[in-house]
């Protein structure tokens, strides 16, 4: 048997233990299942999409939207609420 040794951040590493572990899993079993769907698929088993980044202002309005926090009234129309805005 092989031995593998990859380097990552202390903060991933724990984070990585602690999502496997809630899964009943340790990291070197989640790992060899990543390399055996991998070879299943004969590429990474999901899909690799570059996304556009959100900036810091914009990924605000998202958490507030799905937390239902910061929220103004609702708007009849998207000009009532885009005037709304621009008064601010």
């Amino acid at each position: 048997m092989a031995t593998l040794q990859v380097r990552v951040e202390d903060s991933t590493k724990s984070a990585a233990d602690a999502l496997f572990a809630d899964l009943g899993l340790d990291t070197s079993t989640a790992v060899r299942m990543f390399l055996a769907a991998a070879l299943l698929h004969r590429g990474l088993p999901f899909p690799v999409t570059q996304t556009p980044c959100m900036s810091a202002e914009l990924a605000e309005a998202v958490e507030d939207a799905r937390l239902r926090r910061n929220l103004s009234k609702p708007y009849k129309t998207a000009k009532e609420a885009i005037n709304a805005a621009l008064d601010g």
